[in-house]
């Protein structure tokens, strides 16, 4: 395919931590384009996988040769923009993302794991709707096609046949967590969901070089969004207008960061030691309320 790849901007993030927020964000500059978790391409080197964790040597050059190819023809589809892409389950692929695009320009978010245990936990309630399917089966391969579906009929079957409260699986596939759906509480194989997640992300992104990844933090974000959109965009070596930056402080909400106190404080205590050490790495608190259930416990 004739043309050149502009360096695209990946956002790396677990789920339900801001990066659709991101990419909206980031779009508002004229020459960037957003694609939407593409999941069926990333899935390109192995779609019949139990799990999400892709490293480099799945990054093979037929894999590359294909997923670049595809970048570049949305690319020219999109007047050449540079694309913004983000997939949550590339939080567990980073080497693979890495290998696929070493040019590219990196961004890490993090969220407040009880925010991402209370939106999850809902997420596993809902099964797949049609508008993002279709959107996700545009970007799967032909002869790939067959791997999505059957995992989209297991949901619908889970879900509206068999009238489960919760699916099967959604959300990162940490290597293991087919295991531990029969062994463990559900909020604890959520709660590993961030946890193992982080800690392969953090082992990961210690091998990028130091400038190449910009980190933030979701709760930072949304209070001060103008001055990390203006980091944001000198890393991508873009730069924010006026009127982008009205748009923006119009687009990001502050509200979202306590959503996880629907639960009692004692059924979150049950999953602290899953989540402690990564708490502890990325400065986030147990609420007073959840410590004191935790030590009564």
């Amino acid at each position: 395919m004739s043309g050149e790849l502009k360096p695209p901007i990946i956002l790396f993030g677990n789920f339900r931590s801001g990066t659709t927020m991101l990419q909206k964000l980031i779009s508002t500059h004229p020459d960037v384009v957003p694609l939407y978790e593409p999941v069926g391409l990333w899935l390109y080197a192995d779609p019949g996988r139990s799990h999400d964790e892709f490293d480099e040597n799945d990054a093979t050059e037929k894999v590359k040769r294909y997923i670049r190819n595809e970048f570049l023809k949305y690319q020219q589809q999109h007047g050449n923009r540079i694309i913004v892409e983000k997939t949550p389950h590339n939080i567990l692929r980073i080497p693979y993302v890495r290998a696929i695009f070493p040019e590219a320009h990196f961004l890490y978010i993090v969220r407040n794991p009880l925010s991402f245990v209370s939106s999850v936990e809902l997420k596993w309630q809902r099964p797949a709707g049609g508008k993002r399917i279709l959107r996700r089966a545009k970007s799967t391969p032909v002869t790939q096609l067959h791997h999505y579906l059957k995992r989209f009929l297991n949901q619908q079957w889970n879900n509206r046949i068999l009238r489960r409260k919760y699916l099967s699986i959604w959300g990162p596939r940490y290597e293991g967590i087919q295991e531990d759906l029969k062994t463990q509480d559900l909020i604890t194989v959520i709660a590993r969901q961030w946890s193992r997640s982080s800690a392969k992300a953090e082992r990961d992104l210690a091998h990028f070089e130091d400038g190449q990844v910009l980190r933030l933090r979701y709760e930072d974000f949304v209070q001060d969004p103008i001055s990390d959109m203006q980091r944001i965009f000198a890393h991508c070596g873009l730069q924010m207008t006026n009127d982008m930056a009205k748009s923006i402080k119009e687009m990001v909400k502050t509200d979202r960061n306590l959503k996880w106190q629907r639960f009692d404080p004692e059924y979150l205590a049950q999953i602290i030691p899953e989540l402690r050490d990564e708490m502890e790495r990325h400065s986030y608190e147990i609420p007073a309320e959840i410590a004191q259930a935790t030590a009564t416990s």
